[in-house]
């Protein structure tokens, strides 16, 4: 759930508030430069405070009974020539997290000898919007602290206000679809399997986009042995979810992004240690990132027509549970000999990756998963791994995570990896062995894709128990929506 914040923009500071917050910048010889004309009346606190500037410091300053405000709070930007989107985006999370409860903010953002840009700004706005993000609706006794005002109005001052406002006109969707994915992954199982995954992609159908989903027995009849082999331990019925999103030309092509969608997943037969296994409520990051991002395109009415595609399934166990040493025949017809029950969801994705290519040819394919602990091992939670048969595609990627600050890093893939995937009994084994397993993860899907140009994120170390950031407290990260949005925003809108 989000902390609603009710933003805008202005050229004025007019009326009265509770809190009036004013950006800084380091100046030269240990100066303080202070946005809008409060520089002067702040020195002395300034001084007293020790205040430098320095880049996401602050300084809370209460003002005297008898003032039209409440508070000053100082925000440091450091050099504001070398801040980039991600530490704009910063600068809005820490004013976010100093608002307490204060219920009417003006935010000053126009340094001495800088002009801030509108897009600047819009991502101040956004990183503010972010931060606000509480994941609480299970807890019946609130934190003291935790009680807020219900609509803060946050006014971001600046002589840019009309650009600013049109350059943040999409920055709410972004919002809302971050926390849509969000509140996915931090559901609890019991309370968001397979079936209620599904029921929230279908509220996507009042923003416009086409919602169908299948069930097993749909499933059953187009082959998809793969997928429904890691649900047949479940009494929670699996579904493949299809989503639309039609803002293009009729004949434009669509791109499509396909999620791994593991509800829960206990390991099956190859159980996860007892330890830490509540954590694989979360092994949903890849559909839930998906859906939130069918979330903003829609609703920001995106010119570019967008399939989305998440495989939903619950991995678990008991006496009709998958086996170390079944073989089960995918969609594409190629048999996969199951060596390892908890390497599941590249079976989840290989059929939906199948079904995705035979029905929409899309311009190319980019799929979503937590899929492996090797990914972690090798890039640790600040870059997901980036796996792709096609250049151009892993650079528009690569400088869509950039820009928003949800990183990845490309890695190797060629065939001394994909013949570590031979079976002696299948067309191929689901393990490639102990060395590699990120790469050999993707090289397993690989072989469902044939030649559309196609990229596999794997995203278990930056969806879900990631480190937080000034924008991100959240357990579930709700990354991958930013990323995407961009990808369709900077290349494949008319």
């Amino acid at each position: 759930m989000t902390l609603a914040l009710d933003i805008g923009f202005s050229t004025s500071s007019k009326g009265a508030a509770d809190l009036h917050v004013f950006l800084a910048a380091a100046g030269e010889g240990g100066s303080v430069d202070v946005a809008g004309d409060a520089g002067p009346l702040l020195e002395k606190a300034i001084k007293a405070g020790a205040f430098t500037a320095k880049m996401l410091s602050t300084l809370d300053i209460i003002v005297p009974t008898g003032m039209e405000v409440d508070r000053v709070l100082l925000v440091g930007v450091g050099d504001p020539r070398a801040i980039t989107t991600d530490g704009w985006l910063k600068v809005g999370g820490a004013i976010a997290s100093n608002l307490k409860k204060a219920a009417k903010v003006f935010v000053h953002a126009d340094m001495p000898g800088f002009d801030t840009d509108a897009s600047a700004i819009a991502d101040l706005a956004l990183g503010t919007l972010l931060r606000t993000y509480r994941f609480d609706r299970y807890k019946t006794k609130k934190d003291e602290s935790d009680e807020q005002p219900k609509r803060p109005k946050v006014t971001i001052v600046t002589r840019r206000a009309a650009a600013a406002k049109a350059a943040f006109a999409g920055s709410e969707a972004v919002a809302s679809g971050v926390a849509l994915a969000r509140d996915l992954v931090n559901e609890p199982a019991n309370m968001m399997g397979p079936v209620e995954m599904a029921a929230q992609c279908r509220e996507l159908e009042a923003l416009g986009v086409k919602v169908e989903i299948l069930a097993e027995k749909e499933m059953k009849k187009l082959g998809m042995g793969a997928l429904l082999g890691v649900a047949q331990g479940s009494p929670r019925g699996a579904r493949l979810v299809v989503m639309q999103w039609s803002g293009g030309k009729a004949k434009d092509r669509p791109v499509a992004f396909i999620g791994k969608g593991v509800s829960f997943d206990t390991g099956g037969n190859s159980m996860k240690p007892a330890a830490g296994m509540e954590d694989m409520k979360g092994d949903m990051g890849g559909a839930a990132a998906v859906i939130g991002a069918m979330h903003v395109l829609a609703r920001r009415k995106a010119k570019a027509n967008v399939v989305g595609i998440v495989g939903l399934v619950e991995n678990s166990v008991d006496g009709n549970a998958q086996r170390p040493g079944d073989i089960v025949t995918s969609m594409s017809g190629q048999t996969i000999e199951v060596l390892n029950t908890d390497a599941e969801g590249r079976l989840v994705l290989c059929d939906a990756l199948w079904y995705c290519n035979g029905r929409f040819a899309p311009k190319f394919m980019v799929n979503l998963a937590t899929l492996t602990g090797a990914i972690m091992v090798a890039l640790g939670q600040y870059h997901a791994g980036l796996f792709s048969n096609d250049d151009e595609l892993a650079g528009q990627l690569t400088e869509a995570g950039l820009a928003t600050a949800e990183k990845l890093w490309r890695m190797p893939m060629g065939p001394e990896y994909d013949k570590l995937l031979d079976s002696k009994n299948a067309d191929m084994k689901n393990i490639g062995g102990r060395f590699g397993g990120a790469i050999t993860a993707a090289q397993f899907l690989r072989r469902f894709v044939k030649d559309t140009p196609w990229a596999h994120l794997d995203i278990a170390g930056t969806a879900m128990n990631a480190p937080p950031s000034e924008y991100s407290i959240s357990w579930g990260s709700g990354f991958g929506v930013r990323l995407l949005d961009r990808l369709v925003k900077d290349n494949y809108e008319g």
